[in-house]
């Protein structure tokens, strides 16, 4: 090889240059010697990056020594042989990229050119198939290996395939492509950086583009078609048709429940579905499995006429009812309401339970809603229909309290039977304000059947009927006009006072005759628990009223004479609204009944 260093540092003239190349070249004048004609420059100069012929010399340890033919040799890594390749010998003549020519590299051994042999054989690749390959070319090849973001695939040079362009659904794991053959639709190429990207997707949209359109054109409803399913979604699977998707949403899978479509359908079967829709502008197409098929709902009222009894399976249980499964596609509901006659259910699971196996009775069907109404408590007697004969008026019964209104009580006498004990029938002497003031909830009490009106599902009650009324003998005898007694203050008004008499009675003493003097405010003359001495003026059982007197306790009939008692059809509003206080009674001296 030529030393340059050595040639810069000889220290000729031009004239003593001249003189040496004449004599070089057998006495040819150096300025008139056609260089081109007679010398051959690529035995010359070495030119890197270019591919050269060589022959293999000989195997110097871990490198291959090659005669490139330039008077000097060039050695190859023995490690770019691989397993499958023919093993090099002395004479083998092979192909080589010279990549390094300076003395100084570190590529080189002293002496040696830098070659290789696997980077030409990669670059003939290339070229070789930069000379066949376009871009928008479809080319096959085998996939190699995953990388980062794609596979690599190899069509006589390795070429890129990115993750998103495998397939028009990206799959789960695109390493299940190694060791494939695919073909490929080439998007790009890089002669720069010898770089090949391709797509899978694109090759098979355009495949499926034409397809489509010519499958569309074929596709009518109601036809039975064969296709493969690609994908199972919540709501359905997506069915390839041979060209197209169409969807088979989960509800024209099966007349019957499912509750995934797997259940059904799995990836890559082959199934015959029906064309429910086409939307041809959209290239939508609804189809169905279930339609081909007869609708179990078609004979639906012959066999399950209004008012038979059928024993179903429960599929279902809602907050508003339970779904009972008579046969496999059709269902009915049975609503809360219609589970039981008496018993308060807050939610059907106290009742029922998946797979629970029940009698039935059905109370209605919608053919084209595909619904039907179904009752629990129908298969039962109605315990109300002899509500009637169990409970006549005047039967004494014993129930519990179980609920308090403003205006009475309702007593539980037997599961789900309630009847209603009003304020107004609680107490014969006591006027009752509130329930509370006699009953409290949870109490077991006695009572009295008043009435009963089956229709509307009512029972009247009465507790002060479970004794005889003493407005009847009891007091008109006790108490008789005149007669002085001893009473206790129970309550005070702007227009009198209430005395109670006994436990449960009282009178009215009135304004006007609390005292001889004219009285402005009963708080002025008494206090309620004051004992007072009262006459007893009237009583008067029809209107169920004791009026009193506090000034005439001492009066002599002389006096009685001379002031008597007024007698006023017509009252006052004072005196109307003490006659209706008065009337039912004491009403502020707490539950009577314990």
């Amino acid at each position: 090889m030529v030393n340059r260093n050595l040639i810069r540092g000889l220290d000729l003239s031009e004239e003593e240059w001249k003189s040496e190349l004449t004599l070089a070249l057998q006495g040819n004048d150096p300025d008139a010697f056609d260089w081109d004609e007679n010398i051959n420059w690529d035995e010359q100069d070495i030119v890197v990056n270019r591919i050269v012929e060589g022959k293999v010399l000989r195997i110097d340890g871990e490198h291959v020594i090659v005669d490139v033919g330039y008077k000097s040799e060039g050695s190859i890594p023995l490690n770019e042989w691989e397993e499958t390749d023919e093993p090099p010998v002395p004479g083998m003549k092979i192909k080589v990229l010279v990549e390094e020519i300076e003395d100084a590299s570190p590529l080189m051994e002293s002496g040696m050119i830098a070659l290789s042999k696997r980077k030409a054989e990669k670059i003939e690749k290339w070229e070789a198939v930069m000379k066949t390959v376009n871009e928008g070319d479809v080319v096959t090849g085998a996939v190699t290996r995953k990388i980062k973001g794609g596979l690599l695939v190899d069509i006589g040079v390795n070429v890129f395939l990115p993750a998103s362009q495998v397939d028009i659904r990206r799959p789960p794991d695109i390493g299940d492509y190694i060791g494939r053959t695919i073909q490929c639709l080439v998007l790009k190429i890089d002669e720069t950086r010898r770089n090949i990207v391709v797509s899978r997707r694109a090759l098979i949209e355009t495949e499926r583009a034409e397809k489509k359109s010519q499958l569309l054109s074929t596709l009518e409803v109601g036809q039975i078609r064969k296709g493969t399913v690609k994908n199972l979604a919540e709501f359905g699977a997506f069915v390839d048709l041979g060209g197209i998707d169409g969807l088979l949403h989960i509800t024209d899978m099966s007349w019957g429940r499912i509750g995934h479509p797997s259940e059904m359908v799995n990836i890559d079967q082959e199934i015959e579905v029906q064309i429910l829709h086409i939307d041809r502008e959209r290239e939508k197409i609804a189809l169905g499995l279930k339609q081909k098929s007869a609708s179990p709902w078609e004979n639906v009222e012959g066999k399950y006429p209004v008012g038979s009894v059928i024993r179903g399976t429960v599929v279902n249980v809602m907050s508003y009812g339970a779904f009972v499964k008579l046969e496999e596609g059709i269902e009915g509901l049975v609503h809360i309401s219609e589970m039981s006659w008496t018993k308060r259910i807050s939610h059907p699971n106290e009742l029922v339970h998946i797979d629970d196996e029940i009698d039935v009775v059905v109370l209605g069907i919608n053919k084209e809603k595909q619904e039907i109404s179904l009752g629990m408590k129908q298969t039962q007697e109605n315990p109300w229909d002899k509500v009637a004969d169990r409970y006549p008026p005047g039967t004494p019964v014993e129930g519990t309290v179980r609920n308090l209104t403003n205006y009475g009580a309702f007593i539980e006498i037997e599961e789900g039977i309630d009847g209603l004990l009003h304020v107004s029938d609680m107490s014969w002497t006591r006027k009752i304000s509130h329930p509370s003031e006699m009953v409290e909830k949870g109490q077991k009490i006695a009572c009295r059947v008043l009435s009963v009106d089956q229709q509307r599902r009512r029972i009247a009650l009465g507790l002060k009927q479970m004794s005889d009324d003493p407005w009847a003998t009891d007091i008109p005898n006790k108490y008789q006009s005149g007669q002085v007694v001893t009473g206790k203050v129970t309550k005070l008004t702007n227009f009198g006072v209430f005395v109670g008499l006994e436990n449960g009675l009282e009178g009215l003493l009135h304004i006007s005759e609390l005292a001889d003097h004219k009285v402005e405010n009963p708080e002025d003359v008494c206090k309620v628990g004051d004992e007072l001495e009262v006459k007893i003026l009237r009583v008067d059982a029809d209107e169920r009223k004791i009026g009193l007197s506090r000034k005439r306790v001492d009066w002599s009939g002389e006096q009685e004479a001379a002031d008597p008692i007024e007698q006023d059809d017509k009252p006052s509003k004072a005196k109307a609204a003490a006659a209706e206080e008065l009337k039912g009674g004491l009403g502020e001296s707490g539950p009577l009944i314990k």
